[in-house]
Order: C-alpha cells, then sequence, then structure tokens
C-alpha cells in the first residue's frame, strides 16, 4: 500500500508539469486524435473496397466477411484489456506497443497475397488498436488541465466521428485511384510519424492497483468468436451440421460463463451488477442493436452499389455521404436537445429515424434503382444516426457512479463493436440464404430481406433507449450518477 501510495502522490505532483505546459496538451491531442482516426477508420474503410478485394484475392461472402469481422470482433473483446493493461504497465509504453502493432499489421494486410492472410493481419489489426484505443482517452486526460478537457475532448471525438464519415469515401477512392492495398498502406506513415512522437511528447502515467481479468477476457473472446463463426458458417455448412452447432452451443456455453464471473469475481472486466441500473442496461442494449442494424447494412449496400448499381468506388463512397457523415452537421443540434429535453427521448428518435431509413431502402432497393430514389433513405438514417451518437456517451456516463466511468465506456464501446460484428454475420447469412451474386436481381433477393431485418432490429434498439429512466431520476442512486454532472471521459 505504501507502494502504490508513493507512486500516486508521486503522479499528482507531476500533474501540475505535466498539463501546464501548452506544448505538451497540444502534442498530446494531436498524437491521440490521429490514432484514434486510424483504429476507427478501419471499421468502414474496407467496405467499399470489397468488391475489388473479391476479384483480386477471390473467395466467397463469408471470406469478405472476416475482412471486416476480423477486426470489429478482436477489437471489441480485448478493448476492455487493453486498457487495463495499460493502467497496469503504463499507459504511454502499452499505447506504443498497441500502435506498433496496429502499423506492422496494417504493412501486412497490404501485402497480403491471399484472403486468408489478409483476414490474418485484420484481426492482428484489431488487437493493436484494442491496445491502442482506450488509451488514446486516458493519456489525453492526463496531458490536458480539467478546464479544457471539454475542448479537447470535442476535438478528439470530432476527428474520430470524421474518420467514421470518410471511411467509405477514402477507401472507395483509394481502391479506384491507386489500389485496395492503400487503404491500409495508409496507416503505415501515419504510424511511424506517431511511434517516435509518443515517446517523445506523451508522459507516463498508471493506475494504481489496476487488475487483469485474464479469464474473464478468455471467456469473453471464445464465446463471441463461436457464436460469430457458428453464424458465418451456418448458410454454408447448414445449421444442423456438426461444426455449426459445436461452435454456437461452445460460444453460449463460454458467454454464459463470462455473465457467471462477471457476478461472481472479484475484480472482473465486465462487472455484471452494472446492467442492474436500467440505465446502464437500456444506453448499451440499444447501441448493440443500433450497430448490428447498421454494420450489417453499410457492409451490404456498399457491395450493391457497385455490383448491381455499377458505382465505382469512388462513387459509392461519396453515395453513402448522406448516411456516413451527417453526423458532422446534426450532433451539435442533437447535442443540444439532449442538454433540453435529455439524451433519452433523442437518442430513442434518432434509433426510429435509422429504422425508418433502412425499412424506405427496403422499399426502394432494386436493380435500377436511380440515387434521387435512394437519396431519403439515406438521409433519413443519416439523421438518425447523428441524433444516437451525440446524447449516447453521456447517457453511458452518467448511468454509473464516477469511479466506474472508465468501465462503462469500455463497455459500451465493446458491445458497439460486437454489434457490427454480429451485425455482418447475421445479415450476411439472411443475404446468402435468399440472394448470392449470380446476378443482379439475384443480389437484390438476398438484400431486401436483409435490409428489413436491420430495421427490425434498430427498431428495437429504440425501445430499448425508451427503458432508459428520464434525467429527473435520483442522484446518487446505485449505479447512477448527477445528471448533471461534468463527464470525465468520452467513450472510445
Amino acid at each position: 500500500m505504501s507502494e502504490q501510495k508513493a507512486r500516486t502522490e508521486a503522479q499528482a505532483e507531476a500533474q501540475p508539469e505535466q498539463t501546464g505546459s501548452r506544448g505538451g496538451m497540444v502534442w498530446a491531442l494531436v498524437i491521440t486524435s490521429v490514432a484514434g482516426f486510424m483504429a476507427a477508420l478501419d471499421n468502414l474503410v474496407v467496405t467499399t473496397a470489397l468488391p475489388s478485394i473479391r476479384e483480386d484475392l477471390g473467395g466467397a461472402l463469408h471470406d469478405l466477411e472476416w475482412t471486416v469481422s476480423a477486426y470489429t470482433l478482436t477489437f471489441a473483446v480485448l478493448l476492455m484489456f487493453g486498457a487495463a493493461l495499460g493502467d497496469r504497465f503504463g499507459r504511454r509504453r502499452l499505447f506504443i506497443v498497441g500502435l506498433s502493432v496496429f502499423t506492422a499489421a496494417s504493412a501486412g494486410a497490404a501485402l497480403a497475397p491471399g484472403l486468408e492472410t489478409l483476414i490474418a493481419a485484420r484481426a492482428v489489426q484489431g488487437v493493436g488498436a484494442a491496445i491502442m484505443m482506450p488509451l488514446t482517452l486516458t493519456l489525453l486526460t492526463a496531458a490536458v488541465p480539467q478546464a479544457k478537457r471539454g475542448m479537447a475532448y470535442g476535438i478528439w471525438g470530432a476527428v474520430n466521428g470524421l474518420a467514421v464519415a470518410s471511411g467509405p469515401l477514402i477507401g472507395g477512392s483509394l481502391t479506384e485511384h491507386v489500389s485496395w492495398q492503400w487503404i491500409f498502406w495508409l496507416n503505415v506513415p501515419l504510424g511511424l510519424a506517431l511511434l517516435p512522437l509518443a515517446r517523445l511528447r506523451l508522459a507516463e502515467s498508471y493506475a494504481p492497483g489496476a487488475r487483469l481479468d485474464m479469464v474473464g477476457t478468455l471467456l469473453a473472446s471464445g464465446g463471441l468468436f463461436g457464436i460469430v463463426y457458428a453464424l458465418v458458417r451456418g448458410p454454408i455448412d447448414g445449421w444442423s451440421s456438426a461444426t455449426v452447432l459445436i461452435s454456437l452451443s461452445a460460444g453460449v456455453v463460454l458467454l454464459a460463463g463470462f455473465i457467471r464471473h462477471g457476478m461472481r469475481h472479484e475484480a472482473p472486466m465486465l462487472p455484471m451488477r452494472l446492467f442492474r441500473s436500467r440505465a446502464f442496461a437500456g444506453i448499451n442494449a440499444a447501441s448493440l442493436l443500433m450497430f448490428l442494424g447498421m454494420f450489417g447494412s453499410i457492409f451490404l449496400l456498399s457491395q450493391y452499389m457497385q455490383g448491381v448499381l455499377g458505382y465505382s468506388p469512388t462513387e459509392a463512397g461519396l453515395r453513402m455521404l448522406p448516411w456516413t457523415g451527417m453526423p458532422m452537421l446534426i450532433s451539435p443540434l442533437a447535442g443540444y436537445l439532449s442538454d433540453r429535453i435529455g439524451g433519452r427521448p433523442v437518442v430513442a428518435a434518432g434509433l426510429f429515424l435509422q429504422a425508418v431509413g433502412l425499412a424506405w431502402y427496403a422499399v426502394v432497393v432494386a436493380v435500377d434503382v436511380s440515387y434521387a430514389t435512394q437519396l431519403p433513405a439515406l438521409i433519413i438514417s443519416g439523421v438518425g444516426m447523428s441524433l444516437y451518437f451525440a446524447p449516447a456517451s453521456n447517457l453511458v456516463m452518467s448511468s454509473v457512479r464516477p469511479q466506474e466511468q472508465g468501465i462503462a465506456s469500455g463497455a459500451n464501446n465493446a458491445l458497439r463493436e460486437v454489434g457490427g460484428a454480429l451485425g455482418i454475420a447475421v445479415m450476411s447469412s439472411i443475404f446468402s440464404a435468399q440472394g448470392g451474386y449470380d446476378s443482379g436481381w439475384d443480389f437484390v433477393n438476398g438484400l431486401e430481406p436483409a435490409l428489413w431485418v436491420g430495421s427490425a432490429v434498430v427498431a428495437l434498439a429504440s425501445v430499448a433507449a425508451l427503458c432508459i429512466p428520464s434525467r429527473r431520476s435520483t442522484p446518487g442512486a446505485p449505479g447512477t450518477a448527477a445528471p448533471q454532472q461534468e463527464e470525465t471521459l468520452v467513450a472510445v
């Protein structure tokens, strides 16, 4: 205890020097924002390159699924573990490790001679991102004075939002005008530039008494992999095949073990007691379902725009901007509305609009549909996504006590990534059962029911959001924080 106390006091003494330097604050903001941009970009940058990857490396739909899911799945299940590693062994040190792994894996993906190698490199990318991404905020928090953190978080969040909005466009432009390999080469010079800057410009910090939950990490990783693998292989091997049944059963058992572990372990990766709070359970259920419907839809629609409608990769990326880029325009208004009327109605309305947008797309989808006919669905979906993103972080943070906000942020973002991986697997399974790549109409026959399922799932997310208590809930109640409390960490 004396050693921990000494370390804590030493950090507290160093803090004024660390946060008092304007240069140090600016460097920390630049380094963490660029690193966050890289990790967020790789969620969606692959989507518009999928037809080119398929043409170059071959492979069926289930292979293409893994080029996206291998990244989101490893990112999701290791995200909280990556944050714990940094707390225990040094946040700057582990940030550099994660950035190095991510950069090397990006080069490996660019050099991949086949689809299997590409999928493996994407999985390693996810490991690097899971270590690097959550530490960007803790390092930024340590470098920025309390009075300026709101502004710093806003810039960091805007850069990450830009990555999500521009992912399909950047991926499409690089694929069309250079090659699909450059969607991965792009990370290499950025990573190599950040590594020495991180070593020289970021200060080291620790979290006293941080523990690693290896058992929880293994249970969550194995369980999610088993379920996603079964969903991907189901349409190919048959839902009653031994491989699919064993994988699905093992995944469910391991996830049940993870839940039990979270209820009984002294310091679990994800304490299940947090879900006793209706607010925490509601916003996390809404987040998982929203990403399930959204990611699965974007995965299929990006291929539809190119393979069926004949758009080039760049044209497809530009045409997706009314959806993916809308948060850059609407989020300030959504934040204002959230402050005035509370986050719950704004999030619920946003999810409802997202569901309407997907349903609209399911109605109009055809082999010869004009872009003008698609545009209302894209705009409605974009507005809905914007209304969800802006207040979601505040809802997550205000649903737990201040000392639990780090865990809450990590859990919410892990569930988002899990939702993305499940969405691609679920909606691709529906697509494969009803359609395929043989012709334009064959693709549309698979896409339409998948979009209807995506719409229904996001509508359920809207219902889950309505279960969140109003902001007039009693401050200080177990599992809640005062609604007016300033957010000290934002979602990673």
